[in-house]
């Protein structure tokens, strides 16, 4: 399963830091790239702290920070600029910052706050949508002047 899961985290940053595969296409105005770091706790000097390193090995119930880093390489201000992230499988949105994020919990289709949104059990009853099924994250950047670089981040929990 860790194999898997790093495979799976592997692909999910070249997956965001590519842009659509293309014949021919004109060059994109906002350059994408994705990463995920594994939030650890270390003792230094006798103190506990956090750090985030490379998710060389990942276990169940880790906390995994995703960044999706953008720039604008253009001359132009790019508008309504939309950066959407597929969770890897193996990974549940964690609790944590999920209710300001704006999500999906059907593949995309649809989307809004989780507060918002229901799922349907495998007894066919509805219920409100929790972080753990969250399957997509967008943000929509009003705008990015040329030059200006960002990043929008996740929190997820390996499962």
């Amino acid at each position: 399963m860790k194999r898997n899961l790093l495979a799976s985290l592997g692909a999910m940053i070249i997956a965001v830091a590519s842009a659509s595969p293309s014949i021919a296409q004109a060059p994109q105005p906002v350059e994408l790239k994705g990463d995920v770091k594994v939030r650890q706790r270390v003792v230094e000097n006798g103190a506990e702290k956090q750090i985030l390193a490379e998710p060389k090995v990942v276990v169940p119930g880790d906390t995994l920070l995703f960044t999706t880093a953008y720039r604008n390489v253009s001359g132009q201000a790019v508008k309504n600029f939309v950066i959407t992230n597929a969770l890897p499988g193996g990974v549940a949105l964690a609790p944590e910052g999920a209710a300001a994020q704006m999500v999906s919990v059907d593949g995309g289709k649809t989307w809004g706050a989780l507060g918002t949104l229901s799922v349907t059990g495998n007894d066919g009853t509805k219920r409100p949508a929790h972080a753990g099924d969250v399957t997509h994250l967008r943000w929509i950047l009003t705008e990015i002047k040329p030059g200006v670089a960002g990043e929008v981040t996740y929190l997820a929990l390996v499962r």
